[in-house]
């Protein structure tokens, strides 16, 4: 049993290193040879259209078959993502879902038509869109530590805005003040656009949101960037440090974007898109530059295990956000 176990470490550690390494005859002969739909649960003009086309006009030039983009709104992404998990699983219907549709709905929205789950074949992360921590320059704080304290020192005085209650922006400032043990009231807003208004204008103090919707304010000195609130430090505001290395180790709170297919597609068909996306789109200069425009940034998984298993993470660890934060929406996949 000892040696049966050490060799099946040597194997997993060999199959790590692989890496996003596919053997060729694991892929499907002839995929793709018609258009291919990118189904996207939101409208179109907003970061989550734009990536995509970013990604589907290169997927159409490395396969030379168009990848069509099928803006599917509504339900906070989830007609789209309902869509795509009854489309045929024959690898044509691919859906550019997010943290909103895989992780955040299923805790918000009661009875979702589909299990994020298990009516979906996860490919691989996208991007992730980098977090910052920014306060209106009227808070004495200028660090991380010093803005804890502050907030320790006067609960329930400072307030923080979002772009709505149940959102990404709204959840992640929630898992910041239970990790940092501080009482900041909440401030919802009708979208991200008003909530940031409302921050330069100092009706509310405070607010977690993407660093490219924050980075002019900061630039001109409207507001003071604190704290990326994710893994990484922000290539566009390297001088600021992340939550993790200052004071609060682990914390990220990064939206994410990611490709997935029906459940039941072909297992080789789901290879041959994760190898295609990641090593001649994802891992592209021109790609991941476009990107970062978008103030994202590039981060395919190792492979669609890994993705899929981080999918049930992020489900898994946002659902209990919001039992905590929205104890009245007891959501669930509704199967």
């Amino acid at each position: 049993m000892a040696l049966m176990t050490t060799l099946g470490r040597v194997l997993a550690a060999g199959l790590a290193a692989m890496g996003s390494v596919v053997p060729s005859h694991a892929m499907a002969a002839g995929y793709p040879d018609k258009p291919v739909r990118m189904v996207v649960p939101f409208p179109p003009g907003g970061t989550t259209d734009i990536v995509a086309r970013i990604v589907a006009q290169k997927m159409s030039d490395v396969w030379a078959r168009q990848v069509v983009i099928d803006n599917r709104s509504g339900a906070g992404g989830s007609i789209g993502s309902d869509l795509v998990a009854k489309a045929s699983p024959d690898g044509y219907t691919v859906l550019f879902g997010l943290q909103t549709t895989h992780a955040i709905n299923p805790g918000v929205y009661k009875n979702l038509p589909f299990d994020p789950i298990k009516d979906f074949a996860a490919v691989t992360r996208v991007a992730v869109s980098p977090q910052l921590l920014a306060l209106h320059p009227s808070v004495s704080a200028n660090s991380l530590p010093a803005f804890i304290a502050l907030a320790k020192a006067s609960p329930g005085r400072l307030s923080y805005g979002s772009s709505g209650t149940g959102t990404s922006q709204h959840l992640a400032f929630e898992m910041f003040k239970r990790t940092a043990g501080v009482d900041v009231v909440h401030i919802p807003y009708k979208g991200t656009g008003p909530a940031i208004a409302d921050l330069v204008g100092g009706h509310v103090q405070t607010l977690i949101g993407g660093v490219a919707g924050l980075l002019p304010h900061v630039k001109s000195g409207k507001l003071r960037a604190i704290a990326i609130a994710s893994v990484n430090r922000s290539a566009v505001l390297p001088e600021v440090p992340t939550m993790a290395e200052t004071l609060l180790p682990g914390f990220d709170v990064s939206p994410w974007f990611g490709l997935f297919l029906p459940a039941g597609t072909p297992a080789a068909i789901t290879r041959q898109l994760y190898a295609d996306v990641v090593n001649k789109v994802l891992n592209v200069p021109e790609v991941r530059q476009r990107i970062g425009d978008q103030g994202a940034e590039s981060a395919p998984s190792k492979s669609p295990g890994e993705f899929a298993a981080f999918v049930a993470e992020e489900k898994a660890l946002w659902g209990k956000v919001i039992r905590d934060v929205m104890p009245a929406a007891q959501g669930g996949a509704g199967k």
